[in-house]
């Protein structure tokens, strides 16, 4: 027997029985209401008491209560005889018994039944604490730049000045508050005990539902989910509320009757029932006063519900009018109603009174009889649409508008209150009657009736024709009313309802408010749902009748309409429904009439209540009458004129559809009604010779009546062996019963041939028969006739069909909606024996106890049937048990409460003699399953291939009827050999064996069914598992290997996966393959064993005796290793899939309360411990989480903030890598952070979802399996094991990073599936719905508060992964603490805890890690000091950024932790230099990477690091105290320097000048100055600025010549820093001639890659791209000749080629390029003003791109400083004067900029020949300023004087810099006369030039000759002439002066006479007129200038000394100007 009956053991489930209390209170209200009656009370009564013991299995019966009215009850219980047709029974007990649901006590906890839907998990995240981040503590960025504006403000002179006051710094650090200190870290506690404490503080407090925190998998619905049927329900399309406000005419004169009606055009059908409603005033009811003496309740409702199955454009809602029969046609009675209007009421007071007077006449004579009188209709749609886009309630108003000649439908300019409705949309939208907005409309216009187009083919033109713009109605005279209706979408349980068959539906708290009614649908295309309720109504429409040929006076014709049941005038049933404003019911009702009509068209609707069963004599009655209208003596009021009828049966079977009845003049004779009237009776007269006159349609709603042939002729058959009543007649048949058993299996097998629509209405008592005659073979004529084979295979056949044509209503696994709630609910063994005196166990009586239920679509709160108690059903209030059928059909009818949830819930137990009451038949030993797999298994051909298509139907019959069979049997506590029988068995088997072929060979979902099946029996599975694995590892089919995998999972979703398992620690072969667990009396029985010592191996690995004994979890794992394996073929797609079963599991288990206890988890946990060296294998594959993080570590989600921040901020991220140079490790991991790099990706890597999904299964069991199992195994893995293991810790902390509250909010706005914040897509969906039913159309935007939760749920996820992984560092600790490997063990440990400090981390974690890694360097302080040196510079790192952590907390612990490194690192040596060192190194580091960073908080640690020494008792005697001071000052003065950078991130200029300050701080530390250099050298090539950046680059060779040349002496290599002076003379600067220069020798120092030769070369090497990119070849050569003779040495041949292109390639640009070349343009740039602080009256010259204008570098620098100041706080200086400071505004800032040019003395341009040599190592600088003695700019020629301004700056441009200070200023004055020397000999210069160039430039020399010798420039050189050559000056210090400038004349006149003679050679014919016009202007101006220039002043050509007489020679004469 094996496993077949575990789950039904008393050890694993209970029982739940409920029960209804209602029916005491029933019969109580029936007591009051009719005095009593025993009898009555008896008939009611409904059961005695029950009991309820803990059983297997939960067995509800659900019960569908109706209350029927109390009245309507008393009349039923009249109704229903003991004569009863027995289908009628059947019919209304299907209807009313309670269903049978079975459920296992924790089958909800199983995953088939437990989905992690969003309220679920949100009841497993309540009470979440939330973790502080310091990503979500960050400041808001604008309110951090208002803080910094100050800062910003206070800028700083950059050049030499000291770094800053040593003693401001200590002040400001003294006077700095600590963080709190943690109390005894400086105590000397053993190393266990601090361990002891981290653990204990570590696991208090923590989350124990992991799972809870991680979002469900994004799949599709998982296979096994195993979703609970819908409840058979009353079928309900979309429903529309109408309701019918008022009507109102132009004049009120009599009472006029309204009905509603819904119409589809397109179908030409009539798809509702009428809803009639009056709207008359009680004053104009009171005519008909004598007519209809009291209204029923029900008959004034004026709101109805209507249901419409099938929406659509062509729906209209019609509305039609009629009134009190009187004289005269329909068009003379309408004719007042257009005529009159209510505004001349008084004019026409007269004849308003006569009309009335009429009126009321009529309505006392003629009241009973009503006339058509006016129609119109409502394009629903049209009006659905309108509303549906207004944003309020809308009032339309109807109406046909005379100017647009169509139908308007307009809004009101009245808007009614706003009411909000949230209503789902389904369908169609357009067509949806679910999400429009209630809206009035206002109907205008009516359409008198036509008297002869009143069918409803005339009505279905008119509608057609509605909707065409050119109406034909338009031009119809309307009728003018105004009927007001609202129109909106039903709600869900509307109050005060009534039924189609007027049954009060709940809630209905006061029976005296008008109702609501819900009105019949008449679906235009079939539907198919079963009868869940009793609806027995017929509609009779009389159409037509034709009297034309009958003789006599017949022409205001009615039609009374009976329903008769006999022949007797007093046999009129009162079951005709009323209309409105008259009684409920009335045994008779009249037809409109048309006056003067003798063939009238009819278009009333009688609505009758069939009785429940019905005889031959029951029958419609028609009299037809001609109504006298006017008053005549003698004359009767009607007079009959016709007769005819409709039998109700016809051979057995209802008649319903059209009839063309012949019509009979005379009363019909006695015994008519078993008649047809188309039998011609003898001796009667018909109307045109028996001919059909009159048309009638007949249409049953019925829930009794099949309206099918095969169907009613089956149930007949079968009900006749229920009561042995031979022979039976069907039809015309007359049945024997020695041919009865022919007949019925030929019944049965046409079944097949019946119509679909009535099987599905039916399906419920036809399953139940079918399934009857399967287990209760029928006896006839003594033989027991066998139809289990025929009723098999019709059932195969009827489930096959509602498959295939049903499809739409299929769930995800292809079960047919309507079979499986059959199977849930309906479905019951009608068969027990009747000879057990106790059916179920404990003596169960049979009582019946019925609860109430709430309506509703969904399933109520009660249907819940998880509940763990049981509740009794016993109520003092009820005695007695039915006596008969008839007494339970009236007890059950009685007791309902009309509720339309459609569920039915008692604690029913069925007694023997109600069963066999029930059935009918004798009871035989046939069980249902045995009889169903024996049917099966000897099934053939086409039954056996339906029997397998839809197998899932049979499997889940034959598991409920096992259900039912042990537990009614008592035989759940039996052992598991006696529940089955061999043969029972056999045949199972033989089934296995069948199907498992089958799925093999098929590929199809025929699995997914059986597994379910085989889910309730275990000795199946593992049948059924091992021959499907066989075959299907023989295939290797991937296809064949994911149905496998389907099969497994939805084997292991059943709720006792754990104890199936046997989840025990021996690992040992069970005895037996089916080892009981009967013993395990509670769920956590099977982890009561204690772990012993055994091979640990055994446990983590899938092992033989693992499999054994955990066999379904073997399986599952060795399924995930196979799919995983990267050498499985063709399995990457089912990655997914196989990890998905995995995690499913987990989670399971996880929120399973019955694991709670966390030995209980950890046992479960033992179940997965194979896991972690699966995922260990995997570990090349899984996703590379780590990719997202930059070299820091910091990640991609939170660190998004600052990567997008990186354009504009002053340091990139590149640039923050490498601040503290080569000496600070990389701190990015290794190109992979697995163990073998080149196994990484030769197979398809995992997706991100996939990786993420394993890694958390791997966390879960690493929290929940046991530590010391965890250790033991630990201690058996190999070095490289425990390594690989630690990469994937490594990899976990990445996986579950905190993504932070930015993340979300930015995911939240952008909705982008792929580029979310959790780094792949399965992410982004939990966080919209954590379901695993995904919703399409959740685009919406997120609130914050959902956001908030979000991150909440994110960080406990990130704590609670990275404490485990903690957990885990530290056993692995203990683990290799005693081992020789535990060196190379131990530096994994420390690369996983400095790697999650990197990450995004809550302040709790960061507590316990900082308590870790305090720990461990206690323990191992050698490791981090001597062995792992990068380690401990990454730790200095991480430390110093949480010491800057903006969380005080985190704060604490990193200080301390810091210390605690100081204070072990000194212990060891007396010095801790490598902490001094590395610490000093991560600040640079870290303050340049950190966009959030703040100093103050940063200072705040600084300080309790002082605090810490200070306080340290046992080292204050030593060095440290004073050590620590010194480091942490050191500290804070970097930090004083780099935060400054912050302040200056928009101005390049300062950022640079910061950067360049901070490398020049590091001149004694080489790495870092050339790590800043480079730095700058990005910053400058982002810019363009090549020569700059060119130049950092040879400062960065220069510095690291310098430190080669100490290390390496070799003559190839340059000396140092004096080889590259000819490259730039700055470079001296980089001399390592300091006291402090470090020895290259010390360890860390120079340890870069750039200090090598290779690196030397690349230096230069890219220094000699930048000065080429930059235009600077003659720099370029220079460069080279330093790299020559170093692949001179090399013998680098290539290299040498390579170089001398280049060479070559510069020269020749140099060549081609020449004059072409522009280096750049100066500018000197003063700041004056206290707002730009310490730059206040600094000058600088800044170096811009060429050709900028000074209106270019003006607008930059004002609106710079305009948008820092304010616009109107900045102001630039016009003009070049010296700035007088107190004359400016103390509250603006001044810019002051002026364009200068470079300056050489007389000797330098010796040197500076070319373009080049003027444009390089530039330091000097000029520029002029014109000015008066008075103050002017200008003035005249002799009053204008000249400021000539000198400047040298600190270093020659270019520089690596872009601006540099002005250290030298020298002003020159020029006076007149000297400025116009100036003037001349630049004039001069420039024709020389003209004159000269070559080529030559004829514009260009005729341009200069005309400023020259043009006589119409102002201040041209004839006026400076006459100016200050006409006369001699009187001042003898002008007569130098005053020659030069003649001598510039006669210089200038020779080169204008050279110009016009080279003019003259170049032009054309077409300019001789113009040369001569120069000439001419030459000669007047050379004629000008000749006297002046020829005057010569005598004093000063004296001679020197005086001549002898005596000696005659000249020669030794000299003359020289007198200095005067």
């Amino acid at each position: 027997m094996g496993y077949l009956s575990v789950l039904y053991s008393n050890a694993i489930c209970a029982v739940l029985l409920f029960s209804r209390t209602v029916a005491a209170e029933v019969r109580k209200q029936i007591a009051g209401q009719y005095g009593g009656s025993p009898q009555l009370l008896k008939n009611l009564s409904v059961g005695g008491n029950a009991t309820s013991n803990a059983l297997s299995f939960t067995y509800s019966f659900v019960t569908q209560a109706y209350c029927f009215k109390i009245f309507y009850l008393f009349f039923l219980l009249n109704t229903f005889s003991s004569e009863n047709d027995p289908h009628v029974r059947d019919c209304v007990r299907s209807y009313t018994e309670d269903w049978a649901v079975v459920n296992r006590k924790y089958h909800k906890l199983g995953t088939a039944f437990n989905p992690n839907t969003l309220d679920k998990q949100k009841e497993r995240q309540r009470g979440l604490p939330k973790q502080v981040f310091e990503s979500d503590e960050l400041p808001d960025h604008s309110s951090y730049q208002d803080d910094q504006d100050d800062l910003k403000r206070r800028s700083m002179s950059i050049d030499d000045t000291p770094r800053g006051s040593w003693a401001c710094s200590i002040f400001d650090l003294k006077n700095s508050q600590p963080d709190a200190l943690l109390p005894h870290l400086l105590d000397r506690v053993p190393n266990e005990e601090i361990d002891h404490h981290n653990e204990d503080q570590r696991k208090s407090n923590r989350h124990r539902e992991l799972f809870a925190l991680h979002p469900a998998l994004d799949e599709e619905e998982p296979i096994e989910r195993h979703c609970v049927p819908d409840v058979p329900k009353e079928h309900f399309g979309q429903r529309l509320l109408v309701k019918c406000l008022s009507l109102k005419f132009e004049i009120e004169i009599e009472p006029i009757f309204a009905s509603l009606a819904l119409y589809d055009v397109k179908e030409k059908k009539k798809i509702s029932e009428n809803f009639y409603f009056d709207l008359n005033s009680e004053q104009t009811k009171a005519m008909l006063r004598p007519h209809i003496p009291s209204a029923a309740i029900s008959t004034l409702a004026r709101s109805a519900v209507f249901s419409i199955t099938y929406p659509s454009q062509d729906v209209f809602l019609v509305i039609k009018l009629e009134k009190v029969l009187q004289q005269g046609d329909i068009g003379e009675c309408a004719e007042p109603y257009m005529v009159f209007k209510e505004s001349d009421a008084a004019k026409n007071k007269e004849k308003l009174e006569k009309l009335r007077s009429q009126s009321e006449q009529f309505c006392q004579r003629l009241g009973r009889y009503r006339m058509p009188f006016a129609w119109t209709a409502i394009h629903l749609m049209n009006i659905v649409n309108s509303a549906g886009s207004l944003e309020r309630d809308t009032e339309l108003e109807m109406g046909l508008s005379e100017r647009k000649g169509s139908w308007s439908e307009r809004r009101n300019s009245s808007i009614v209150g706003r009411r909000s409705l949230e209503r789902t949309t389904s369908g169609d939208e357009s067509c949806s009657l679910t999400s429009f907005r209630p809206a009035t409309l206002t109907v205008t216009n009516f359409f008198k009736q036509e008297g002869d187009r009143l069918s409803d083919e005339d009505l279905y033109k008119f509608l057609a024709d509605m909707r065409r713009p050119s109406s034909v109605l338009r031009r119809l005279r309307p009728i003018t009313a105004q009927l007001k209706i609202d129109i909106s979408p039903a709600p869900e349980n509307p109050h005060y309802c009534l039924t189609p068959d007027l049954l009060q539906v709940k809630p209905y708290p006061d029976s005296r408010v008008r109702p609501t009614k819900e009105i019949l649908e008449f679906p235009a295309r079939d539907i198919y749902v079963p009868n869940t309720t009793y609806r027995n109504l017929l509609h009779v429409n009389p159409q037509s009748l034709n009297f034309a040929n009958r003789q006599g006076s017949a022409r205001n014709i009615t039609v009374k309409v009976q329903f008769m049941n006999g022949e007797d005038p007093s046999n009129a049933m009162p079951v005709i429904f009323g209309k409105s404003s008259c009684s409920e019911y009335s045994k008779e009702t009249y037809t409109a009439v048309v006056y003067h009509n003798r063939s009238p068209d009819f278009h009333d609707e009688v609505k009758i209540k069939l009785p429940a069963s019905l005889t031959d004599h029951h029958h419609i009655l028609f009299t037809f009458y001609h109504v006298s209208c006017q008053q005549k003596q003698n004359t009767p009021l009607e007079t009959p004129v016709g007769y005819t009828w409709i039998p109700m049966l016809q051979n057995g079977r209802l008649r319903t559809g059209h009839f063309c009845l012949p019509v009979s003049l005379e009363k019909p004779p006695q015994s008519y009604s078993v008649l047809s009237p188309d039998v011609p009776l003898p001796g009667m007269k018909w109307v045109d010779n028996h001919r059909g006159v009159f048309n009638v349609e007949v249409v049953a709603a019925s829930a009794i009546h099949t309206q099918d042939q095969y169907l009613d002729k089956f149930f007949a058959l079968v009900h006749a062996l229920d009561e042995h009543m031979f022979p039976v007649r069907i039809g015309d048949m007359r049945i024997m019963e020695n041919n009865l058993e022919a007949e019925l299996k030929s019944s049965i097998a046409a079944l097949n041939s019946s119509q679909l629509e009535p099987v599905v209405r039916f399906l419920h008592l036809l399953l139940d028969k079918l399934v009857l005659l399967m287990v209760r073979p029928p006896v006839i004529a003594g033989q027991i006739v066998n139809l289990g084979q025929a009723s098999f295979e019709v059932m195969a056949s009827i489930v096959n069909r509602l498959h295939k044509y049903l499809d739409t209503s299929q769930d995800m696994h292809g079960r047919n909606s309507l079979l499986s709630s059959y199977i849930h609910y309906v479905f019951r063994l009608p068969n027990m024996d009747p000879n057990s005196p106790s059916p179920g166990p404990g003596g169960l009586g049979g009582s019946v106890h019925y609860a109430t239920m709430a309506r509703s679509a969904v399933r109520p709160a009660s249907l819940n049937l998880n509940r763990s108690r049981s509740l009794s059903n016993s109520n003092p209030d009820i005695s007695g048990t039915p006596t008969s059928p008839d007494d339970e059909v009236r007890s059950i009818i009685g007791s309902k409460a009309m509720e339309r949830s459609g569920n039915r819930m008692s604690s029913h137990t069925e007694s023997a003699s109600f069963l066999q009451t029930l059935t009918g038949r004798l009871p035989t030993k046939k069980l249902f399953h045995e009889e169903l797999a024996l049917q099966w298994v000897v099934s053939s051909g086409s039954v056996r291939e339906g029997a397998l298509q839809q197998a899932w139907f049979f499997f889940e019959l034959m598991v409920k009827s096992i259900i039912h069979h042990l537990y009614f049997t008592d035989r759940l506590q039996s052992p598991r050999k006696n529940r089955f029988p061999e043969r029972f068995m056999d045949d199972i088997t033989a089934l296995v064996s069948t199907i498992a072929g089958d799925i093999v060979s098929r590929f199809q979902k025929l699995q997914t069914c059986y597994a379910f099946y085989t889910l309730s029996f275990l000795m199946i599975f593992y049948s059924f598992y091992s021959q499907v694995s066989t075959k299907l590892y023989a295939l290797q089919n991937p296809t064949l290997e994911s149905l496998r995998l389907d099969f497994l999972r939805i084997a292991c979703s059943h709720e006792h996966y754990v104890t199936l398992n046997l989840p025990f620690s021996l690992l040992t072969p069970p005895a037996s393959p089916s080892p009981s667990v009967s013993s395990a009396t509670s769920q956590s029985s099977g982890f009561s064993t204690q772990v012993q010592d055994q091979k640990i191996a055994n446990m983590f690995e899938l092992s033989v005796p693992f499999r054994e004994q955990h066999y379904l979890a073997g399986l599952v794992l060795t399924e995930l290793a196979v799919i995983l394996d990267p050498e499985a073929d063709g399995m990457f797609g089912l990655h997914k899939k196989v990890i998905s079963v995995v995690h499913n599991l987990l989670s399971s288990h996880d929120s399973d309360p019955r694991y709670a206890d966390p030995e209980v988890k950890a046992r479960v946990a033992l179940l997965y411990l194979p896991l972690i060296g699966i995922v260990m294998e995997t570990l090349p594959q899984l996703h590379d989480f780590t990719e997202s993080h930059n070299q820091w570590g910091r990640p991609g989600g939170p660190g998004t903030e600052e990567q997008e921040a990186e354009g504009n901020s002053m340091i990139s991220q590149t640039v923050a890598m490498a601040i503290a140079g080569t000496s600070v490790p990389q701190m990015s991991r290794p190109s992979s952070f697995l163990l073998n790099p080149q196994a990484t990706r030769q197979h398809g890597s995992f997706s991100a979802e996939s990786s993420r999904s394993l890694l958390i299964c791997l966390l879960w069991v690493l929290k929940n399996a046991d530590e010391m199992v965890l250790q033991k195994w630990f201690t058996d893995l190999s070095v490289s094991q425990l390594n690989r293991l630690l990469d994937l810790l490594y990899l976990c902390v990445s996986c579950f990073e905190y993504k932070g509250k930015k993340a979300f909010e930015r995911m939240n706005s952008q909705r982008s599936p792929s580029g979310s914040a959790f780094g792949s897509q399965e992410n982004l969906r939990w966080r919209k719905d954590m379901t695993h039913w995904r919703q399409t159309s959740e685009k919406m935007d997120k609130t914050r508060a959902e956001l908030e939760h979000e991150a909440i749920i994110d960080g406990n996820l990130a704590t609670e992964a990275n404490l485990i992984i903690l957990d885990t560092l530290e056993i692995i600790v203990q683990t290799v603490s005693v081992t020789e490997s535990k060196e190379s063990i131990l530096g994994g440990v420390l690369k996983v805890l400095l790697h999650s400090m990197a990450c995004n981390q809550s302040a709790l974690y960061l507590q316990h890690c900082f308590a870790t890694q305090r720990a461990l360097v206690s323990k191992f302080p050698e490791l981090l000091f001597e062995e792992e040196t990068e380690q401990c510079a990454d730790l200095c790192l991480r430390l110093l950024r949480n010491c800057s952590s903006s969380i005080s907390t985190i704060r604490a612990h990193a200080s301390a932790s810091l210390y605690l490194l100081m204070r072990q690192n000194f212990e060891i040596g007396n010095n801790f230099a490598r902490v001094k060192m590395q610490v000093t190194m991560s600040l640079s580091s870290l303050v340049g990477t950190s966009q959030n960073f703040n100093e103050e908080f940063l200072r705040r640690s600084l300080k309790t690091i002082l605090t810490y020494a200070e306080e340290d008792l046992e080292l204050r005697e030593t060095t440290f105290p004073d050590q620590v001071q010194d480091l942490v000052f050191n500290l804070h003065m970097i930090l004083s320097d780099t935060v400054k950078m912050k302040e200056h991130q928009e101005d390049p200029e300062m950022l640079i000048d910061l950067m360049y300050r901070i490398a020049k701080g590091y001149q004694t530390s080489p790495d870092l100055r050339l790590t800043w250099l480079q730095n700058m050298a990005g910053k400058h090539s982002e810019r363009n600025n090549h020569a700059e950046a060119a130049q950092c680059l040879v400062h960065s060779a220069a510095l690291v010549a310098e430190y080669l040349s100490m290390l390496e002496d070799r003559k190839y290599l340059p000396v140092g820093c004096v080889t590259f002076q000819n490259i730039s003379s700055n470079v001296l600067e980089e001399s390592a001639v300091s006291d402090d220069v470090v020895s290259p020798d010390e360890e860390g120092i120079c340890s870069g890659k750039y200090f090598t030769e290779a690196g030397l070369v690349g230096l230069l090497e890219q220094a000699a791209a930048s000065f080429s990119m930059a235009g600077l070849y003659e720099a370029v050569n220079e460069v080279y000749k330093v790299l020559i003779p170093v692949h001179e040495a090399n013998r680098d041949a290539k290299k040498l080629a390579t170089i001398h292109g280049k060479l070559q390639e510069a020269f020749g640009k140099i060549v081609h390029q020449n004059g072409k070349r522009m280096f750049g343009t100066y500018f000197r740039v003063g700041f004056y003003g206290s707002k730009f602080g310490d730059l206040d009256e600094q000058e600088f010259v800044y170096k811009e791109p060429a050709i900028t204008k000074l209106a270019e570098i003006s607008h930059r620098l004002e609106s710079f400083y305009g948008e820092r100041f304010g616009e109107d706080q900045v102001e630039v200086i016009k003009d070049s004067n010296p700035v007088d400071k107190c004359k400016l505004d103390p509250n603006k800032a001044f810019i002051q900029i002026t364009y200068v040019e470079p300056y050489f003395d007389t000797y330098e341009m010796k040197d500076r020949i070319t373009y080049f040599d003027k444009n390089y190592n530039l330091r000097r600088f000029v520029y002029c300023t014109p000015f008066t003695l008075d103050g002017r700019a200008h003035g005249d020629l002799h009053e204008q004087f000249k400021r000539k301004t000198n400047l040298t700056t600190s270093h020659a441009f270019p520089y690596i810099k872009t601006r540099i200070n002005i250290i030298h200023k020298e002003e020159i004055i020029s006076t007149p006369i000297e400025v116009a020397i100036e003037d001349m000999q630049k004039k001069t210069q420039e024709l020389a030039f003209a004159t000269h160039q070559d080529p030559s430039d004829a514009k260009m020399l005729q341009m200069v000759l005309q400023g020259s010798v043009g006589t119409t420039v102002n201040q041209g050189p004839l006026e400076v002439a006459q100016v200050f050559l006409s006369e001699i000056p009187s001042d003898p210090k002008l007569y130098r002066h005053h020659n030069k400038l003649r001598l510039c004349f006669k210089d200038f006149t020779k080169r204008c006479e050279d110009s016009l003679r080279k003019n003259k050679s170049l032009i054309g014919p077409d300019q001789k007129e113009y040369q001569r016009e120069l000439e001419r202007n030459y000669h007047r101006l050379k004629e000008a200038l000749q006297p002046l220039i020829n005057r010569k002043i005598p004093q000063l050509y004296k001679p020197v000394l005086q001549v002898n007489s005596h000696r005659d020679s000249f020669s030794r004469m000299s003359l020289r100007k007198l200095d005067v």
